[in-house]
């Protein structure tokens, strides 16, 4: 039996709820476990389906004339761009006298700058061979273009510098041919030979700037070299095969974890015994696991069946009026229920089970010596049995409910964790208080092994459900105090509180 001592309705309630959710999606591991296995096997079928092409690296050394200890990466990155480009595809495919195009070549290569000067290129093909020679023609086209821009920027730097130079010397001989007329007054005398000594000083400077542009360039070109040479990347299928594996595994149990998540929140089917408690509004009175327990778990099953049993029938013989049982995902164990409960009575004289579930699986199965006596639904108006009544029925959607109350007046509700929503759970008790028919408590069906909530109702004014009030005790035929539950409108709660609860 499922009881609490500390009733958790007197706390209040927290903002953000994740129990349940955690609860909803633990409950749907088949889901995400099987989506993450998909994946893991998605990602072996690609490695061996699709193995990557033959591929080749190498890296060259590029050296910059405006190289600085604190770059932070900005010329190796102009260097991959001016990689992509077609100059550069086109001058490889010229030395490999390819007729492809360039720009379908360069969807075949990548670069990446692996430090400030230093350039990795990745070339793919058809073979082994062919992917070295593209990755060797390819470093061979970016060096050749990188030392010509180094030549040219070098050779424009000393154009400049010359040109600026030989201006200073024509102003130079001005100079001169002023200093040899001799017609100046002798204060415009010395500041021409003052401006002939700064002419000269210019034009030796000019000169020697431009030299040093010259000679400053070999040290750039020396320095742009390949450092490593071509070689065919070997791969390993086992290793690809479970680093594919492993990306599948991850995408998957995060795509199954996700798909989990919305549809719990979507569905909003409860699986803590506090909320299946709080929307049918009666106490969960004991739980049983699913009809496919485990192998080592099946004694410690048939002992809560048994316990169940034998409180279910104390409940049956002290009441006067016929008690029933009502599903709500749990055919199968609810009938199970129902033969233990009529095998239990039948010590105390006939009892009569009348079979109310959707396709008779009780009344339409074959008997055997000693099973109680079953009849179908529909026979259970025919007038009152002399033995006593055992009804078994189901709260599912499209259920009469008006028949309910010819299986029993009295019920327990059999309820499988996580079957129904929030808003049929609310129907389920609605209907029962509308037909008079009190709960006496739920038998939670696969219940959430790590659910540590409380399925117990207590007293109260802001927790009495509806159709769960008290009547004072009654005496019934054997001499017995029982206890009715009656709807809210009953007990003289107005409607619109009724419809809050």
């Amino acid at each position: 039996m499922t009881t609490r001592t500390t009733p958790e309705s007197s706390s209040p309630a927290p903002l953000l709820d994740l129990q349940p959710l955690v609860a909803a999606v633990r409950r749907r591991r088949r889901l995400w476990a099987s989506l993450a296995l998909l994946g893991m096997l998605a990602g072996v079928a690609l490695a061996f389906l699709l193995p990557p092409p033959p591929t080749a690296v190498t890296k060259l050394l590029v050296a910059h004339q405006e190289d600085q200890p604190n770059d932070p990466g900005t010329l190796i990155r102009t260097d991959v761009a001016l990689l992509q480009t077609t100059r550069i595809a086109a001058k490889a495919l010229g030395t490999l006298g390819s007729a492809e195009k360039p720009e379908d070549f360069m969807e075949d290569y990548s670069g990446i700058g692996l430090t400030n000067n230093v350039l990795e290129i990745s070339v793919s093909a058809d073979s082994d061979a062919e992917a070295v020679a593209r990755a060797q023609a390819l470093a061979d086209a970016f060096v050749a273009d990188h030392v010509r821009r180094i030549q040219e920027a070098a050779n424009a730097e000393s154009k400049a510098l010359l040109d600026q130079r030989d201006r200073l010397r024509e102003d130079l001989t001005q100079v001169n041919k002023a200093i040899a007329d001799g017609s100046k007054a002798s204060a415009d005398m010395e500041s021409l030979f003052s401006r002939r000594a700064e002419l000269t000083s210019q034009i030796a400077d000019y000169g020697q700037r431009a030299a040093q542009a010259r000679i400053g360039t070999p040290h750039l070109v020396a320095g742009t070299q390949i450092v490593d040479a071509p070689r065919a990347v070997r791969h390993s299928l086992p290793k690809t095969a479970a680093t594919d594996a492993a990306i599948g595994l991850a995408l998957g149990l995060g795509l199954g974890l996700a798909v989990a998540a919305v549809g719990a929140v979507v569905a909003d089917r409860p699986v803590l015994r506090r909320d299946i408690a709080a929307n049918l509004g009666s106490s969960v009175i004991a739980e049983l696991p699913h009809g496919s327990a485990a192998p080592w778990r099946r004694r410690g099953t048939r002992a809560e069946r048994t316990r169940l049993t034998a409180s279910l029938a104390r409940t049956a013989r002290g009441s006067a009026e016929p008690v029933s049982l009502l599903e709500l995902g749990a055919v199968g164990t609810t009938s199970a229920i129902a033969l233990d409960l009529a095998a239990a009575l039948a010590a105390d004289g006939p009892v009569v089970v009348v079979d109310g579930l959707p396709g008779l699986p009780l009344a339409g199965r074959r008997s055997k010596p000693g099973d109680p006596t079953v009849v179908s639904g529909d026979r259970a108006t025919a007038g009152r049995y002399q033995e006593r009544r055992l009804g078994v029925g189901s709260v599912a959607p499209g259920t009469a409910w008006t028949d309910l109350q010819y299986l029993g007046t009295r019920t327990v509700l059999v309820v499988r964790a996580g079957h129904g929503s929030a808003a049929w759970l609310h129907t389920v008790a609605r209907q029962l208080a509308d037909q008079h028919i009190p709960v006496i408590g739920v038998v939670l069906v696969d219940p959430d092994p790590r659910d540590r909530t409380d399925g117990t109702l207590w007293d109260g004014p802001e927790t009495a459900p509806r159709g769960r009030n008290e009547r004072p005790p009654l005496q019934n035929g054997a001499g017995r105090h029982r206890t009715e539950r009656v709807p809210l409108w009953a007990a003289g709660v107005p409607d619109s509180d009724q419809e809050a609860r």
